[in-house]
């Protein structure tokens, strides 16, 4: 009963702030998101009987506290729809930064759900399985069903689900993620998201938001998806940041992107930037412009790293495991 799984993190398109069931992790409203490829989590599982208690490693770190109760919601809820009681080792590694900003809860949690699926013997759809993966993250539900991804809200499996959307321009996008290393807490800033005076206006207008991103996907509007991207960016930092606690998670590196990718523009370049609860940045563009754009950052002396759209999570071979 072993397994092991890859899944790409996402970058939030129309990202959704708050969560309104803390057990189930379900949103207050849908969202939008793309899988980054190459970067990946893998993970490998197994469930091993004559192991005396679970046992979480991501990166070479064993995982205790409020991240193995993560781990432990989305491993206990797949040995209970298993008729399974025995331990798991759980391995999981990451091939890109973490915890900057780059989605990789997202990816780790889908890798997760999906390996622990196949390890318990369970037949279950995409779909199906991202709403195991949501009891970890909320986004690594998108993360499961991979490319451009609509997770819908709702107060139950059946309801809160994520499913792929058809887009014909997927094959022509390019991001280049701009790595600015500051840690950030993305549950925190969760979990005081309506302790906002800012979050009821959020509320307000997301939904027309979500319209017009359909509109533009189902359309193949590159300009115009990236274009409600980047204004959706703007406003959920300006949800996190009059929270409680303040977040603010740009820093100066942050601005010089977005002052740089406003500068391609007026140029003629198709270009836009985006984030989620961190300082790094994506930057959206096409296959015929990532050039001069990744260029660009790079000339801030900010790092990056080139990616383009990322399929499902997917299962490995045994060659695959981590052990």
């Amino acid at each position: 009963m072993k397994a092991t799984a890859t899944a790409h993190p996402i970058q939030g398109l129309v990202k959704y702030h708050g969560i309104r069931d803390r057990d189930l992790r379900t949103p207050y409203h849908d969202s939008i998101s793309l899988c980054t490829a190459p970067s990946n989590s893998t993970t490998t599982v197994a469930f091993e009987p004559d192991r005396a208690e679970d046992e979480y490693v991501v990166d070479g770190d064993i995982v205790d506290g409020r991240g193995a109760e993560r781990i432990r919601a989305v491993v206990d809820h797949v040995r209970e729809r298993a008729g399974l009681e025995r331990p798991v080792r759980v391995e999981s590694e990451n091939s890109f930064p973490t915890n900057v900003g780059f989605g990789s809860s997202a990816s780790g949690f889908a890798a997760l759900a999906t390996a622990l699926v196949e390890a318990a013997d369970l037949d279950l759809t995409h779909p199906e399985i991202s709403t195991i993966a949501r009891r970890g993250s909320t986004s690594a539900a998108r993360a499961v069903t991979g490319g451009f991804s609509d997770l819908r809200a709702g107060s139950n499996d059946t309801d809160c689900r994520s499913e792929r959307l058809d887009v014909d321009f997927a094959e022509d996008v390019r991001i280049v993620g701009a790595i600015i290393p500051a840690y950030k807490e993305t549950e925190a800033a969760h979990a005081e998201a309506e302790d906002s005076h800012m979050f009821e206006g959020r509320l307000a207008h997301v939904h027309e938001q979500l319209a017009d991103m359909r509109d533009a996907l189902g359309r193949g509007d590159f300009e115009r998806t990236f274009e409600i991207a980047e204004h959706d960016t703007l406003s959920l930092a300006a949800t996190t940041m009059t929270g409680p606690t303040g977040w603010i998670y740009w820093q100066p590196e942050t601005l010089e992107v977005f002052e740089t990718v406003r500068e391609l523009r007026a140029e003629g370049v198709p270009v836009y930037f985006s984030g989620d609860t961190g300082a790094s940045i994506y930057v959206n563009t096409t296959v015929d412009h990532v050039d001069r754009v990744e260029s660009a950052i790079s000339d801030l002396g900010i790092g990056t790293r080139r990616w383009k759209v990322g399929g499902p999570a997917r299962l490995r071979g045994a060659e695959a495991a981590l052990f």
